[in-house]
């Protein structure tokens, strides 16, 4: 029988043991009641067979073991990083958020500040651009038409400043 086999069924062993006894020993009288296989010893070479075949058993438990727990380990630093991933894009939406904000107030202020702004007070801006303009070592200049109307509406305001009234 196989090691395996004999191990495995050791209790049908043992049944057919006393039965094959008590045939053997009927004819002296002797009733067998009872058998039990206590201890096998096979040969070395199946013993060292046995421990080779036990050590390659702790062997790969050990390699599977390790296995699992570096796909635990991989698992748990893809979930940090997609954690981290996460967290990341949404500073990063939070501070688009308040740059946008700070955006808009900017340009509310701006807004608000050139409301109160009366047309003489942005004809002086104009005038100031344009002396900055004339101080450059340029021969050519590129003039909004918005500057020439407002030229045109200052040159206008200082001829009526200059008229005698009546």
């Amino acid at each position: 029988m196989a090691l395996d086999d004999v191990l495995a069924k050791r209790e049908h062993i043992n049944e057919v043991l006393r039965v094959k006894l008590d045939e053997v020993t009927e004819r002296w009288g002797v009733k067998v009641t009872n058998v039990e296989i206590r201890e096998i010893i096979p040969p070395p070479a199946v013993q060292d067979a046995m421990t080779r075949q036990m050590s390659a058993e702790r062997t790969r438990r050990a390699v599977v073991t390790e296995a699992d727990g570096a796909k635990q380990a991989a698992i748990t630093v893809a979930e940090g990083n997609k954690q981290a991933a996460i967290l990341n894009a949404e500073g990063n939406r939070q501070s688009a958020i308040v740059r946008a904000e700070g955006f808009a107030l900017a340009l509310n202020t701006i807004y608000d500040v050139a409301r109160t702004l009366d047309a003489n007070t942005m004809t002086l801006q104009y005038l100031d651009a344009l002396k900055e303009l004339g101080a450059r070592p340029s021969t050519k200049f590129v003039i909004p038409m918005e500057l020439i109307n407002v030229l045109g509406n200052v040159t206008g305001q200082t001829a009526k400043a200059f008229t005698p009234q009546e």
